[in-house]
């Protein structure tokens, strides 16, 4: 876990994270998590079963969870899901909920078929405390990351469906964030390798958590 100008960060594996500030607790895409606070916000990128695990978005939300998510999900958490207030949002989105920011931006797939553009599939830039947390979803090495600031950057580099570690630490060395912290690796497709290779190939400051 880090602290970052008191804002507590958690790596839960694959693509999954948790943030938590002065009591608030959130979510990115859990999946296969073994926490078991309750959410006051969950952040969805997009609808494959690592992305909305609707066992885990179940198992975190109470009545009053806001839980913020795109289109294509909407029939799954409604029928497993109870409680909850669901939020839509498309890339471009801005929100404030209970004092953070919460910014959707676009995440898909440039030579690939996994995640097309044209489903407003997103990542997240989240601001806290003043701290802005960019989490890319599933994304390739897209021009609209070219504009993110972010002091801390969580970024795929599994490769199959999204970026590989090389490929990621192009991204990061564009946005020269505080710190890095490789995701998307270990569960379903890269190892442990993969985040190696993009500390070796970042020059800015990277976390393996």
């Amino acid at each position: 876990m880090l602290s970052i100008n008191n804002v507590k960060l958690k790596w839960l594996g694959h693509a999954s994270f948790k943030l938590e500030h002065n009591g608030l607790k959130i979510y990115i895409d859990p999946y296969q998590v073994k926490e078991t606070d309750k959410a006051d916000i969950i952040l969805i990128t997009h609808g494959h079963y690592d992305h909305c695990s609707v066992e885990d978005i179940a198992k975190l939300t109470k009545e009053d969870t806001i839980i913020i998510t795109t289109p294509d999900t909407t029939s799954k958490l409604a029928s497993k899901v109870d409680g909850g207030k669901p939020q839509l949002i498309k890339p471009g989105d801005k929100l404030k909920l209970k004092g953070i920011m919460v910014e959707a931006v676009p995440a898909y797939n440039i030579n690939k078929q996994f995640h097309p553009k044209d489903n407003e599939w997103v990542g997240y830039v989240i601001t806290i405390n003043n701290v802005r947390f960019y989490h890319s979803g599933d994304s390739d090495a897209i021009p609209e990351m070219n504009n993110i600031k972010a002091d801390i950057a969580m970024l795929p580099v599994g490769g199959t469906y999204t970026m590989n570690a090389q490929e990621a630490a192009s991204v990061a060395n564009k946005i020269k964030p505080k710190l890095a912290i490789p995701m998307h690796y270990g569960k379903i497709v890269g190892s442990n390798s993969d985040a190696e290779r993009f500390k070796q190939l970042c020059k800015c400051e990277v976390k393996i958590m």
